[in-house]
């Protein structure tokens, strides 16, 4: 059964703005799916239109085999649980008062909506916050009081909007290893939307990359790397003291080589599968050994999926 299925969306604001254009796709039940671009690629409005919080201009989406209209949109928070990235609505309130009115409002009677409120305060750490008001959170604790809300009151779906801006290593972890869980253990549909594509390759079974409001390409983090499996990544970083001596200007030289300058001392090479042994023969030799400081060959990645077949701007790197 599908969670989402979606047909020709598009909405276009104000002065002919188009945010989304003929988005056609399906998401599956008990998949996580990932929606990858740059900001501003249209991910936000896309998820505003599966929220129901936007009216289409054009198309539609069926939420569990049920088209969304203006008679049918106020059933998805009993099936969707979003979790956005600012939670102004709450931020008078204490992460405890957060939660209990969160589980309340989803239909949980109020002892039970006290004690999982308790239980996920005490599984992410969260007690030392006490009594603080969540405006006066930093980011990183406002993003664990939402995920706790969206799991309030478990729904079939859930939709995250960059669950792990803002936290560190340890707490990002804990995070993916929740969603894992709930995803394998409950057959939760998971939608995660983000720019952060190197954490996200770890989790995702399936990625839709989006930018300038149009799907630019969709399958699974297998099929996708496929598609330029042909091409490995040669990373090449040269030592402080080689500016002096060495000239990367023989790469542009390289038949079916593509080279991007990171730095004056890096250097990023697309290079075809048949060619490593060439390319690496050729750098050592034009630039010396001695003035190597690393030299890593790396197969494809989701970022490098985003770079060619996404429209070529850059995703943010996880920290």
């Amino acid at each position: 059964m599908l969670a989402y299925e979606v047909r020709g969306l598009t909405k276009v604001y104000q002065d002919n703005i188009v945010a989304n254009n003929n988005l056609s796709f399906d998401i599956q039940c008990g998949e996580f799916f990932g929606l990858l671009g740059p900001n501003g690629a249209g991910k936000t409005t896309l998820v505003r239109q599966l929220m129901g919080l936007s009216e289409p201009s054009s198309g539609q989406i069926k939420l569990f085999g049920e088209l969304l209209t203006g008679s049918t949109i106020d059933r998805i928070p009993w099936y969707v649980s979003y979790i956005p990235q600012r939670l102004g609505a709450v931020a008078d309130l204490t992460a405890d008062e957060a939660l209990r009115v969160t589980g309340t409002l989803r239909g949980m009677d109020y002892n039970r909506a006290v004690k999982q409120a308790a239980e996920l305060i005490d599984e992410f750490q969260l007690g030392y916050l006490g009594k603080r008001r969540i405006g006066q959170m930093s980011g990183g604790e406002q993003r664990l009081v939402a995920l706790c809300m969206g799991l309030m009151a478990s729904r079939p779906i859930m939709i995250l909007d960059e669950p792990t801006n803002d936290l560190d290593p340890s707490y990002r972890k804990q995070v993916w290893e929740k969603l894992k869980e709930i995803n394998q253990t409950r057959n939760t549909t998971i939608i995660l939307v983000t720019h952060n594509v190197l954490e996200a390759e770890k989790v995702l079974q399936r990625v839709g990359i989006i930018n300038k409001g149009e799907i630019q390409a969709m399958g699974t983090v297998g099929a996708l790397k496929a598609q330029i499996d042909q091409r490995v990544r040669i990373d090449v970083r040269l030592k402080a003291e080689s500016r002096d001596y060495v000239s990367l200007a023989f790469l542009r030289d390289l038949k079916d080589i593509e080279a991007r300058t990171l730095s004056s001392q890096e250097v990023l090479l697309l290079v075809p599968r048949s060619a490593i042994q060439q390319v690496v023969d050729q750098v050592i030799s034009n630039v010396g050994l001695m003035y190597v400081e690393d030299l890593k060959i790396v197969t494809p990645t989701l970022e490098d999926v985003y770079l060619q077949l996404g429209g070529g701007e850059k995703l943010e790197r996880g920290a």
